[in-house]
């Protein structure tokens, strides 16, 4: 049976982190050396992000006349180093609210389909935990079927929708009437510090905070509806990358590792990440790569979006949705494959079937692919 990602809503903290002005804050900061400075400019400047989202109130005052937290001092323009246990606290604050108004707005965007049809949660993060978890949450604030099967998955980095869309595949393929509500949340800039060190710099020139939400199931799309058709999905490790993508909890937040030789591994590495999603459908794997469509690329930065377009020579129109999303979000892990796929299905078509090929990295090195089908209303 076929299986449809019929919509995807977004949701974001009010607080803005303008990059140039973000940069310019980091730069400041006591310790930091000519060297470290030097370096971040050249990170922040080429990161080709506009804008990035935090849930850290006071961290945009260009000013300085913001209030005062555990994570920011605004006499002087100081970042502070709250401990693991205040991060998380903000996170338990600050995550819900995101998780239960992404989830509400694409409930109230999917036609046909009310909060009592939803038969399983699936939520993301790897940015915070708690228990009763945001899956709970959701399902209280929203007055879903408190018989709901609920799943959470934690920790597993800037691919971890990818197996929550497989999932929800999965539990419709199993399920015919299932309705799958899947919400990601992110809050990366809680674990932004100052640093000179070269991995925490890029970090902090790219991470934000976001959610996202999508309905997945095997009802068929209405007459008027554009959707999202999940055909394939495949897990990939490359050869090399366990120590150049990481993700710790330290005493002081979760240490980020997002290392500079990450762009080298996917150049080396991409196309046989590729080769076993492509060889599902064979008379694919024989085109060039770009007559595929559309594809979704996790922005986990700019020279990653580089390497991907160059090596698998696409076309520059189809790295937009991909490079728009890093412009106007940054990389909010794991919700931001979500920020790039709602772009494609909202996007106008001039073919009523086009295929998607979607793709993420994270930890390990994991690089997470999938094959979708856009879905115009005149092929339903």
């Amino acid at each position: 049976m076929s299986v449809f990602l019929r919509a995807i809503e977004t949701s974001l903290p009010p607080t803005v982190l303008e990059q140039s002005a973000t940069r310019d804050r980091f730069a400041s900061q006591p310790g930091i050396t000519r060297l470290g400075g030097r370096l971040l400019h050249a990170a922040f400047d080429q990161s080709g992000i506009d804008r990035r989202y935090t849930v850290i109130e006071g961290l945009d005052a260009a000013d300085d006349d913001g209030n005062a937290s555990d994570f920011y001092e605004p006499g002087e323009g100081r970042l502070l180093m709250p401990g693991t246990r205040v991060r998380n606290e903000l996170y338990i604050e600050a995550a819900t609210k995101l998780y239960v108004d992404a989830a509400a707005k694409v409930l109230s965007a999917s036609d046909g389909i009310e909060p009592e049809d939803i038969t399983h949660v699936v939520t993301v993060s790897c940015t915070g935990f708690y228990q009763p978890g945001p899956d709970y949450k959701i399902v209280r604030a929203l007055d879903l079927n408190p018989h709901v099967q609920r799943y959470h998955l934690g920790f597993m980095g800037c691919y971890a929708s990818f197996p929550a869309l497989r999932a929800a595949k999965a539990f419709c393929e199993a399920e015919p009437d299932a309705v799958v509500l899947v919400v990601s949340a992110e809050l990366c800039s809680l674990h932004v510090r100052s640093s000179n060190d070269p991995d925490q710099i890029i970090a902090s020139s790219v991470f934000g905070d976001g959610a996202a939400a999508a309905i997945v199931t095997g009802q068929e799309p209405g007459p008027e509806a554009t959707a999202l058709r999940l055909d394939h999905f495949e897990t990939s490790l490359t050869p090399v990358g366990e120590d150049d993508m990481a993700w710790k909890i330290g005493d002081e937040g979760f240490e980020m590792v997002l290392s500079s030789y990450v762009p080298k591994i996917i150049d080396e590495h991409i196309r046989g990440a590729l080769e076993p999603l492509l060889a599902r459908e064979p008379e694919l794997a024989e085109r060039p790569y770009k007559e595929i469509q559309r594809w979704a690329i996790h922005p986990g930065g700019r020279s990653i979006l580089d390497k991907v377009e160059s090596k698998l020579e696409l076309l520059p129109d189809q790295l937009t949705p991909s490079r728009e999303t890093l412009r106007q979000y940054g990389n909010m892990s794991s919700a931001t494959i979500l920020f790039v796929l709602k772009h494609i299905l909202e996007s106008s078509s001039t073919e009523s079937e086009e295929r998607v090929c979607a793709m993420a990295f994270g930890p390990g090195l994991t690089v997470e692919t999938a094959l979708m089908t856009k879905v115009s209303p005149e092929a339903h």
